[in-house]
Order: C-alpha cells, then sequence, then structure tokens
C-alpha cells in the first residue's frame, strides 16, 4: 500500500499562485508599462568556503539576453524571455511558461569581492559565483617599553 503525505496547505499555495499569475497577466494585457518584471525566475544561493554561488532557472533564455551588474552591494540579474508565437486550433490549450522581462535583486555581504564575479549559463542554469574576500586576521601589536 502507497502512502501519501496529506498537505491541506500546498492546495492553497496552488490556488494563491495561479491567482497571482492570473492578476500578472491581466496587467500585462492592459499595457502596464511602469512593470519592472512579468516573472522571476528560482534561484538556489549556496554560500562555500570561498565564494558564494548563486544558480538561476532560466530555460529558454538566450545567454546573451542576461544581464548581471553590480551596484552599490546589490547584484541584478535581469533578462527576457521571447513569447511564442502560439495558435489557436480546435480544442483546449494551456501556456505555463512564463515569458517577458524578469529582474532579480541580491544584496551581498561585504565579504563578498565585486571584481571577482564571473557568469556562464548552460542548458537553462545561470550561474554566477561571487568570490569572498580574503579574511582579514586579528593582528596582535606589541607594546613598547619607553
Amino acid at each position: 500500500m502507497n502512502l501519501t503525505r496529506f498537505e491541506p496547505w500546498s492546495i492553497v499555495d496552488l490556488l494563491h499562485r495561479d491567482l497571482d499569475r492570473l492578476a500578472t497577466r491581466r496587467m500585462a494585457d492592459s499595457g502596464d508599462e511602469h512593470s519592472v518584471a512579468d516573472w522571476a525566475p528560482a534561484v538556489d544561493i549556496v554560500e562555500e568556503k570561498d565564494r558564494f554561488l548563486l544558480r538561476a532557472d532560466v530555460p529558454g533564455v538566450d545567454p546573451t539576453a542576461i544581464e548581471v551588474s553590480m551596484d552599490s552591494g546589490v547584484l541584478s540579474v535581469a533578462g527576457e524571455r521571447q513569447t511564442e508565437t502560439v495558435s489557436e486550433h480546435d480544442g483546449y490549450r494551456r501556456l505555463e511558461r512564463a515569458s517577458g522581462r524578469f529582474l532579480r535583486r541580491f544584496t551581498l555581504p561585504d565579504t563578498a569581492d565585486a571584481d571577482g564575479i564571473t557568469a556562464a549559463s548552460s542548458n537553462g542554469i545561470l550561474e554566477v559565483a561571487i568570490p569572498k574576500r580574503p579574511e582579514i586576521q586579528a593582528r596582535r601589536i606589541a607594546v613598547q617599553a619607553s
């Protein structure tokens, strides 16, 4: 017999996401020029000994259309996924993949080395490596007797 875990809040969470998606599409269809982004890619951030590693899911986004920038301790990742042309035929259709502009911003800690940031995209995953600055060791200062 298979056991199935019952999580009643997951249904509410799905409903909430669908309502957000519907509201976002309605605003986009109404020509809201003031919106910053149409969707936000999922991001994982890993802290390693010598760096932070940010991985963003950006399938279908041309790597040349992704912009990674750093300003005043804030890392910005922006880009755009082109809308596919879909023609309606008899029957049903369902479009769940978001398209349009995206933007994510992350405040980096003081230990991040902004000059060494690198980014690469492969198989729909954007990896941004943020090296850490070498730790400054406390230094003991000898007191001289005069």
